[in-house]
């Protein structure tokens, strides 16, 4: 009567929660639901762990199961989950759904060794033929365990040189080991392990990893533990009484999942097999300050990290920072550019110059450079790493009109135009020219904001770390004004140049022509720096060429007979001769380098990368690099990218870099285009603009904190790199 009654049920169930075909199926062919679904309970003073089995054919919905504690005194927190099977249902639409065995956690508190607590498992399943269970709620007891099984060979393995007299001498493993975590930043976990007396973890086989590998997080980071020598394993660091460990988390991340395993052993003589905890750690609320903990524990700190930490502190203190970064900005060469830029138009503004009116288009074009920067950090105070504008900014649609104004107002410190075009052509470009001589502040300070977007096109740790705070953070504000200091730091040597400018430029004379036409010269050659950007080999030689050449003959046709300053002219123009002609013979030879003409492609061992384009691209090469026992590097990299090509020649050449890397996979992002794919590989990471380089461990986990933006120096970068891509403890047996 009984099965009668349940099976009327569970069909009245299938026709408002099934597909409808449970009515043609008859009463045997499905199972009572306490043989469709079983579960075994278990537990210890800090953990509830339910093992569910869901028979061949059966399934239930992770929506509608939970978990809670009927004794009074004991809590069950909110229970951990494995991935699950999405399913897409008719009536609940998709679904995620267990089959099979799985196992189910949840934190447990107010409970002590020998206790029975009473639970509430709730759960609601359906068969694939069609029949639906309607939810239920079913009781079970479980007792909190105080020691574990130790006699089963499966559990435990001991030292058979030890005499054990029996497993109450041995504490449960999560009672030996007590295992929390606590954000501590926005993009900063730390794990904790309470340890037992008399048992310690060994650190070679802690191990973290993402529980979805699409969000990736950095490695742990551990701080040295005490030696140790091990019958089986050899020269061990272990952990006893208490350890802290962190690692990073991308930007952006609300919550974290991570799976953490480890290892330890009692001093009696028994070892416990590998541990894993699926942790869910929320990111909420958690304070903005990224953890410096790492430095006292020996753990590397990027400096981009490192700047991003301190942007929390005192406004004034942070004003300096930002305003010394920027000034350490400033001497780079992505910005040196601006330089020429500034006195070219100081010169053209024309022969009455002033001090002040140096100074004040100085100003102005700060100011435009003060505005970029402001909007950028605004911008990503409310988008995040989406847009990049630099790189929006460097499209050959974009370079290629500026490359040309940059040849007229060459053409305008030259006096002339000494090609004929159409007149109507002609009249614009020299209106468009006279205007820039005129010196309008509101036009330098356009040409200002430009330079910022177009010029300066590289990223460093400073600017990265403030534009990274503020995605962070939201705060517009402080984000701002950091900005503002950035940039106004940046400018500080152009503020000089510029008054200095006003009081060095001849105001008449014969020779006001050849000083304007080396500024034409200046102009020439950013043209051709800009230029550079969109050819390759050879070509890159040839442009160079031109101004270097041109520059040569104005410096010895310039200035008078007998005088100084011809003599020193000369002397500078036999020596930018000799470099030009160095430079024709590096083309011919297919140099691509003008630092290095003569040293032919050939004669330098450079870094062979694979190219990768989307995010699906980066896991697959990962994977195989993990499986093969490599780590990764990605560099990210744009034709544009003043700094990346710095890294290309000058640091990725150097024999301990690639010593360094000789068991490295090297990928590369070339994210010149600026697609869509472009802009959703760099909103993986975060980031907001090459040069960025990441490091991926064997274990196939990035590690966030090696992170290593902008130019490093060959012996620098070496040491990062030993570091990051340090060989991965092996496989705890």
């Amino acid at each position: 009567m009984l099965r009668k009654t349940l099976f009327s049920l569970l069909t009245l169930a299938s026709l408002a929660f099934g597909s409808g075909t449970a009515a043609a199926i008859g009463e045997d062919d499905f199972l009572p639901p306490e043989q469709a679904f079983t579960y075994q309970v278990s537990a210890t003073p800090s953990e509830v762990t339910v093992q569910w089995k869901a028979t061949s054919g059966y399934y239930l919905y992770k929506k509608r199961m939970g978990l809670a504690s009927s004794t009074a005194g004991v809590t069950v927190g909110d229970p951990v989950y494995p991935k699950g099977e999405i399913h897409n249902d008719d009536y609940f639409g998709e679904q995620e759904i267990f089959r099979g065995d799985f196992k189910v956690t949840a934190p447990l508190t107010g409970a002590k060794p020998g206790d029975t607590v009473a639970l509430k498992l709730k759960w609601q399943g359906c068969a694939d033929a069609g029949l639906c269970y309607p939810p239920s709620v079913w009781d079970a007891t479980v007792k909190v365990a105080g020691t574990p099984a130790a006699t089963t060979a499966d559990k435990v393995f001991k030292d058979p040189g030890l005499e054990v007299t029996g497993d109450d001498e041995y504490l449960d493993p999560d009672v030996a080991f007590v295992l929390t975590s606590e954000a501590q930043s926005v993009n900063t976990v730390e794990l904790n392990w309470r340890i037992a007396d008399g048992y310690y973890l060994y650190k070679e086989r802690i191990k973290l990893a993402p529980a979805d590998a699409a969000r990736p997080v950095g490695a742990i980071v551990l701080p040295k533990g005490e030696a140790h020598h091990d019958e089986y394993f050899g020269d061990q660091e272990i952990y006893r009484g208490s350890l802290d460990g962190t690692f990073s988390v991308p930007p952006g991340a609300k919550t974290v999942d991570v799976n953490v395993t480890y290892q330890g052993c009692a001093d009696a003589g028994l070892c416990y097999p590998p541990i894993t905890k699926t942790l869910s750690v929320s990111l909420e609320g958690a304070p903005t300050t990224v953890s410096t903990s790492n430095a006292s524990n020996g753990g590397y700190v990027s400096e981009q990290d490192s700047f991003t930490a301190k942007l929390s502190g005192n406004l004034l203190v942070v004003i300096a920072l930002a305003y010394l970064g920027g000034l350490l900005m400033a001497f780079t060469p992505c910005v040196l550019p601006m330089v020429p830029i500034l006195t070219g138009i100081i010169a053209g503004s024309g022969e009455n110059t002033t001090t002040k009116r140096g100074f004040l288009l100085a100003l102005s074009y700060v100011a435009g450079i003060a505005v970029i920067y402001t909007l950028m950090g605004v911008i990503a105070a409310y988008i995040g790493s989406g847009v990049n504008l630099q790189a929006i900014f460097n499209q050959p649609k974009i370079l290629i009109p500026f490359i040309v104004l940059f040849l007229v107002l060459a053409s305008s410190m030259f006096g002339a135009f000494t090609i004929q075009m159409p007149s109507f052509i002609q009249t614009r470009l020299s209106d468009a020219s006279n205007q820039q001589r005129a010196g309008t502040f509101v036009g330098v300070g356009v040409m200002g904001a430009l330079s910022a977007l177009i010029v300066s096109a590289c990223v460093a740790p400073v600017l990265i770390g403030a534009l990274t705070f503020i995605a962070q953070t939201g705060n517009a504000l402080r984000g701002g004004v950091a900005m503002l200091a950035i940039s106004i730091g940046m400018g500080t040597p152009l503020l000089l140049v510029g008054a200095s400018a006003g009081a060095l430029l001849p105001k008449a004379g014969a020779w006001m022509d050849t000083i304007k036409n080396l500024f034409g010269v200046m102009f020439m050659a950013v043209a051709a720096w800009l230029l550079s950007r969109m050819v390759t080999n050879w070509v890159v030689m040839l442009i160079w060429a031109i101004p270097v050449l041109i520059g040569a003959w104005i410096l010895w046709r310039g200035f008078k007979q007998g005088s100084n300053a011809r003599v020193v002219a000369r002397t500078l123009a036999v020596a930018l001769t000799a470099y030009g002609a160095v430079l024709l013979i590096g083309a011919k030879l297919g140099s691509s380098n003008p630092l290095a003409p003569l040293q032919a492609q050939g004669q330098q061992k450079y870094l062979e990368f694979k190219r990768i384009k989307t995010v699906a691209d980066l896991e697959r090469e990962v994977a195989a690099a993990s499986q093969a026992g490599r780590s990764v590097m990605l560099d990210f990299y744009a034709d544009w990218c003043v700094s990346c090509k710095e890294m290309e020649h000058n640091t990725f050449t150097e024999a301990d870099v690639q010593g360094a890397l000789s068991n490295t996979t090297l990928l590369q992002a070339d994210v010149t285009a600026n697609d869509e794919q472009d802009r959703e590989l760099l909103k993986h990471f975060g980031i907001f603009g090459p040069p960025t380089i990441a490091f991926y461990g064997a274990d196939g986990t990035e590690r966030r904190n090696f992170r290593v933006v902008g130019f490093m120096k060959a012996a620098e970068f070496a040491a990062v790199v030993r570091q990051a891509v340090a060989a991965p403890s092996p496989p705890a047996t």
